[in-house]
């Protein structure tokens, strides 16, 4: 494999004579695939850091979401103040967030994976409670006519009505926590986001540029697209009301 660092454009210099860079007049397309061929060990480690975090992510992010959701629709008191320290959360800038992390994670990919669980809450607690606000609740005393007990009502009701709206919910969290987990490289974990910043430490080598964030675009594209197959197989009663 080739080291990250033989960089065809590493060694250009600056021409006094001209005020020009070397680099700006030497080869630099924007796809290499020799690049890709020869450092396809160093992307594949990146890429699978990149899914890992991503993954991690949205499944925490997702298990603590459904009970503040839940906790959402039962009171109303709590309904404000758990969309808006989920909002609040949000706003926080990545880099600060990662300076208020880091001394108690250190510069590690935990300090990475508790952002981006911070920062999906909003999204997935949001899509949660609309999906559960959304059930009608003439079923739900539907369901407790017939004798069903809390569990079974949220089980056999509240989650198959609800389902539509906790997919789109996942699906937006997941491409855009797979975006924010390029932020990670501000403490060495950044997925793919290190191969963008290295290219840009590279004398603004396009290709490793070009490679980091076309990977991003495609692990989104991939991710969205199975979370859809997996939304089609949950409800095929949306596809017959289609039909």
């Amino acid at each position: 494999m080739t080291s990250l660092g033989a960089r065809p454009l590493q060694d250009a210099v600056s021409d006094p004579a001209v005020g020009v860079l070397a680099v700006d007049e030497a080869p630099n397309p924007w796809f290499r695939p020799s690049y890709v061929r020869d450092n396809w060990d160093t992307i594949l480690a990146y890429a699978g850091e990149h899914v890992r975090l991503t993954v991690a992510a949205v499944v925490i992010g997702a298990a603590l979401a459904l009970p503040l959701a839940l906790a959402a629709r039962r009171s109303r008191l709590l309904s404000a103040p758990v969309l808006g320290l989920s909002t609040v959360v949000y706003t926080i800038p990545s880099l600060a967030m990662f300076a208020l992390l880091v001394p108690f994670t250190g510069l590690s990919s935990t300090t990475v994976l508790v952002g981006l669980v911070a920062y999906s809450l909003v999204i997935l607690v949001r899509n949660f409670l609309a999906g559960l606000q959304g059930v009608p609740d003439d079923v739900r005393e539907a369901a407790r006519g017939m004798g069903l007990s809390g569990a079974q009502t949220f089980w056999r009701v509240d989650l198959p009505l609800a389902l539509p709206a906790f997919m789109a919910g996942l699906r937006i969290a997941t491409v855009s926590t797979v975006a924010l987990t390029t932020v990670g490289v501000l403490v060495g974990h950044g997925g793919l986001g290190q191969l963008i910043t290295g290219g840009f430490a590279a004398n603004f080598y396009r290709a490793e540029i070009v490679t980091g964030a076309v990977g991003c675009v495609l692990l989104a594209l991939a991710a969205d697209l199975l979370l859809a197959g997996v939304e089609r197989l949950l409800t095929p009663w949306a596809r017959a009301a289609r039909a």
